[in-house]
């Protein structure tokens, strides 16, 4: 793994590798800003509290206003605006609030062209649509079921170029979540 010592890269791949996956949540990202290709800017961004990681593609538009007072309460070390989104979460986080509500909320906060999603400390991923430039699509690649953005191409290539042997294939309708049950099944998120 990039940017951990090689014992520490190394015990992290043994012990993911120990697990079968049903499920994944993937993140295809294409810089908006070239300047965030940082070690500080690397997503997904974890909770310090251990309730999620959390990343995004697209552009979170009104994140400027909130970036100097999580920077001047350490919370900022890099330049993207992921980072801020990720701070507001840690705010906003309350553990009898649906995913799906927070994530909305946290679009509607910033506005933008803004995919957003989380994988929950137990292993729930829920991926929110919200670039209407680069959709989220849900399918199986097997047996793992998968939520993920496109490649950000206007032609929707994904199927073509990653993953030609999708089967239940899914458009995640704008302004909705989707997650992926244990069985990696996607449903609607509440």
């Amino acid at each position: 793994m990039p940017g951990l010592p090689a014992g520490r890269g190394a015990s992290i791949r043994q012990r993911v590798g120990e697990h079968e996956a049903t499920a994944a949540l993937v993140h295809l990202r294409r810089p908006s800003r070239l300047s965030t290709l940082t070690h500080a800017d690397t997503q997904p961004f974890d909770d310090p509290a251990g309730r999620f990681a959390f990343s995004h593609n697209g552009d979170l538009r009104d994140y400027k206003g909130l970036r100097e007072g999580f920077r001047r309460q350490g919370r900022i070390h890099g330049r993207a605006d992921t980072e801020v989104g990720e701070r507001w979460l840690e705010d906003a986080w309350r553990p009898d609030e649906p995913v799906a509500h927070l994530l909305a909320s946290l679009h509607d906060r910033f506005g933008g062209q803004a995919n957003l999603a989380v994988l929950t400390s137990d292993g729930s991923p829920h991926h929110y649509a919200g670039n209407g430039e680069n959709p989220v699509f849900s399918f199986r690649l097997g047996r793992i079921g998968i939520a993920s953005t496109g490649i950000y191409s206007l032609d929707r290539s994904l199927f073509r170029y990653v993953a030609p042997a999708a089967t239940d294939r899914r458009l995640i309708r704008v302004r909705s979540t989707v997650a992926l049950d244990p069985r990696g099944d996607a449903v609607p998120s509440a």
